[in-house]
């Protein structure tokens, strides 16, 4: 499988794309635009959570760890004293850190049911929820964030599957199709309990109207293919195509074989073009 300087690099190449995409459709704020990207990047590493350990595994606990700890601190603004919220945050995260660490590992196999497309829809729906419910997104963005950790968590499979393929001695390693699946066949118990987890976080998600209207507008990506080239000049120094002297330099010459020069009013013939006729002469 790739490993994990792998996965964040492409990852975050992966969702910085994403997020260009997004601000120059003007689908999301250039506040939220950090935030979305985030949960790309952490979608990219977040399959490797089984791994109990290794660096992904210890990095990925850690970060969800301190990502609850300020979640403790916020919904404990303005309720707890400073003492308290230092020690609410702080038992938080050794819950998460520690506890809930030794349990997951204890209960999970590795590229078992989170190597697989349900589990990248638990986490995208779980992120829709943080987002709205905790953080305090409108719901376009928060169903956005759900849509960069889907793509990061599918980036991330298909990754593992590349690396499965020994290229030099043209063979397939024994994890081939281990990390891209829709589900883990191999256990059932454990692939009903995630779609029964899916279903339940889809019903408690906010409305999607508004996110799935302006994905799927035709101005939206009409505007998206208008500002994916330069209109005159890359980087205002090269010139189109059109304008290159090397198009220039094939001006005038000719397509017709040696000895027949081409008129000027005469046109290439494919073969599967038909040719419109000539216009009959005015008298």
């Amino acid at each position: 499988m790739a490993n994990f300087p792998t996965h964040i690099g492409i990852g975050t190449v992966a969702s910085g794309m994403l997020a260009t995409l997004t601000l120059a459709a003007n689908v999301v704020g250039p506040e939220s635009l950090i935030a979305v990207t985030a949960a790309g990047v952490l979608g990219s590493v977040l399959p490797d959570i089984d791994l109990e350990d290794s660096r992904p595994g210890r990095a990925l606990f850690f970060g969800l760890a301190a990502f609850f700890a300020f979640v403790a601190l916020f919904l404990g603004a303005g309720r707890l004293s400073i003492a308290e919220l230092w020690i609410f945050a702080a038992l938080t995260f050794l819950t998460v850190r520690y506890v809930l660490h030794g349990i997951f590992h204890r209960i999970s196999v590795h590229r078992g049911i989170f190597h697989s497309v349900l589990a990248g829809l638990f986490f995208a729906l779980l992120t829709v929820l943080i987002y709205y419910h905790i953080l305090g997104r409108y719901a376009g963005v928060a169903w956005l964030a759900g849509g960069f950790m889907f793509a990061g968590y599918i980036v991330h499979l298909v990754l593992d599957e590349i690396y499965s393929v020994d290229v030099m001695d043209t063979r397939l390693k024994a994890s081939f199709g281990t990390a891209l699946k829709l589900y883990d066949g191999r256990r059932p118990g454990p692939s009903a309990l995630m779609a029964a987890a899916v279903a339940g976080l889809f019903f408690l998600t906010p409305p999607s109207t508004d996110f799935v209207n302006g994905v799927t507008s035709k101005a939206l990506w009409s505007d998206l293919r208008r500002q994916l080239l330069p209109k005159d000049k890359w980087f205002g120094l090269v010139g189109s195509l059109d304008d290159l002297a090397f198009w220039k330099r094939l001006d005038g010459v000719s397509f017709a074989g040696p000895g027949k020069d081409r008129g000027p009013s005469d046109g290439i013939a494919t073969g599967s073009i038909p040719q419109p006729a000539a216009p009959a002469p005015k008298n």
